[in-house]
């Protein structure tokens, strides 16, 4: 069977799906990267090495914020940015999209479409309030599983207001909440709702919001935040049936399109899952740039570089 392959390396966690060559969803996995996004990607491939025995590669693309470091461990045909890959997952499931609002472990972003075209995005620069791993702290905190955080906000019918400009400041107000009697479920209603008006009023700040909306990434899982959006945007918000990991999905149709302009893959097999990979960094002092080159070596051996302006090290490989 010819596939593709598109791999996410985000800061919390490492996604990755398998498209047939109609684009259709075969089989993705979800890992937590843990600080380690080699390992995780190895981890997620030897996964899908034994849900599928009969795959063959035509391309492979990546993307999240290990992206590049990700292209040379598994020798990727098409290495871009989350906000191309978000876009192009969203525009396959949804080709009339107009806005997509994406929340993910630790940041959040929003991209605008117009006829098919990317003509706005931002991302949060500053705070993680609202994104998945400070809502995975809160759960925590009330000995609440994250997969239960949803179902019982949308239990609340009187929200209480919560400060969700901040996240410290979001959870001493939750604090105080539960210390003056409120209820829990009116409580989580009211943090979803004041993580809401934090991402429109930040990231979404300036931007023309039009539906139809898709809402992608971890928090999309939360039914709760689903609801606080659409009482805050007054319209239906679109939630896709492979929400949390769209990003691979975007970059599995990138390295697809590449294949089909006639590039042949450079993917190293899924033998790399029981490589050897170790990265190293430095400070090269050629000149006053001062540029912090990183090399990794697979198997004991140099195999990329990069990171200086010139070229001075990556062109020896």
């Amino acid at each position: 069977m010819q596939t593709y392959l598109g791999i996410d390396v985000g800061s919390v966690s490492t996604n990755i799906a398998v498209l047939d060559d109609q684009a259709n969803v075969i089989d993705s996995i979800y890992v937590r990267t843990n600080g380690r996004p080699i390992e995780a990607v190895q981890d997620g491939l030897r996964q899908i090495r034994q849900n599928n025995y009969d795959l063959t590669i035509m391309g492979v693309g990546t993307t999240g914020s290990a992206r590049h470091l990700a292209g040379v461990v598994v020798g990727a045909d098409v290495v871009k940015n989350e906000i191309t890959a978000h876009a192009i997952a969203a525009m396959h499931i949804v080709p009339d999209v107009k806005t997509v609002i994406e929340i993910g472990g630790q940041d959040s972003k929003i991209i605008v479409i117009r006829d098919c075209v990317v003509t706005d995005f931002a991302m949060n620069t500053v705070c993680a309030a609202g994104t998945g791993s400070f809502l995975d702290q809160q759960a925590a905190r009330l000995n609440m599983p994250i997969e239960e955080f949803g179902n019982k906000a949308i239990d609340s019918t009187t929200p209480v207001r919560i400060a969700g400009r901040c996240a410290v400041f979001a959870e001493s107000d939750m604090i105080h909440k539960q210390q003056t009697g409120h209820q829990i479920a009116d409580i989580l209603n009211g943090l979803c709702q004041a993580l809401v008006r934090n991402y429109l009023n930040n990231v979404g700040k300036g931007k023309t919001i039009e539906s139809p909306i898709l809402f992608q990434g971890g928090v999309a899982a939360n039914k709760g935040m689903k609801r606080a959006f659409e009482e805050a945007l007054q319209c239906t918000v679109i939630i896709p049936p492979y929400y949390n990991v769209m990003g691979a999905i975007g970059a599995g149709l990138l390295a697809k399109e590449q294949y089909q302009s006639g590039k042949t893959t450079s993917f190293r097999g899924f033998d790399l899952v029981d490589y050897s990979f170790e990265p190293h960094s430095f400070e090269c002092s050629g000149c006053p740039n001062l540029c912090e080159v990183i090399e990794i070596s697979m198997n004991g051996t140099i195999t990329a570089r990069w990171g200086d302006r010139c070229g001075k090290w990556s062109n020896q490989i």
